[in-house]
């Protein structure tokens, strides 16, 4: 399978795409990668800071549904992040010029509407980890109080 560019997955646009490119997808995991750029969102003269992982784990997580809605001849929908537990990082910062590596999984049986990932962030010497849990409601303005009704 050839996989698409990224910016066609997501339902981000602009700079908030912070991903640049899908590396593998395998139906129930996923590899994207960035590389960190002086003018990157988000960036200072040190680099990225680690917190941005989170958000590089869940756009990742995003790319995954998108590639799944396409497959069944849809689009990319909005997703919200519920939460992320036992984010961990042995760098305060993610430097420049460093290609990052962030892999998600389906963690158990599921669907994308709410789910759990297990995510990781590599490069040499970096290690990042987390399990997220994302919410997709059927239409944008359905909120997550709305799951039970």
């Amino acid at each position: 399978m050839t996989l698409p560019d990224i910016r066609d997955v997501v339902p981000h646009s602009g700079r908030m795409v912070l991903l640049d490119r899908l590396l593998a997808f395998d139906g129930d995991s996923l590899d994207a990668e960035v590389v960190i750029r002086a003018d990157a969102l988000f960036a200072d003269e040190q680099g990225v800071g680690a917190w941005v992982g989170v958000e590089y784990m869940v756009q990742a997580v995003a790319a995954l549904a998108g590639l799944e809605a396409r497959q069944g001849g849809g689009s990319a929908k909005i997703g919200y992040l519920v939460g992320a537990r036992h984010y961990s990082c042995n760098v305060p910062y993610f430097p420049l010029g460093t290609a990052l590596r962030i892999s998600v999984r389906r963690d158990g049986p599921g669907d994308l509407r709410l789910g759990s990932f297990a995510c990781s962030i590599t490069a040499e010497g970096i290690v990042a980890e987390a399990t997220v849990t994302v919410f997709q409601p059927d239409t944008p303005d359905l909120s997550i109080n709305d799951v039970n009704a």
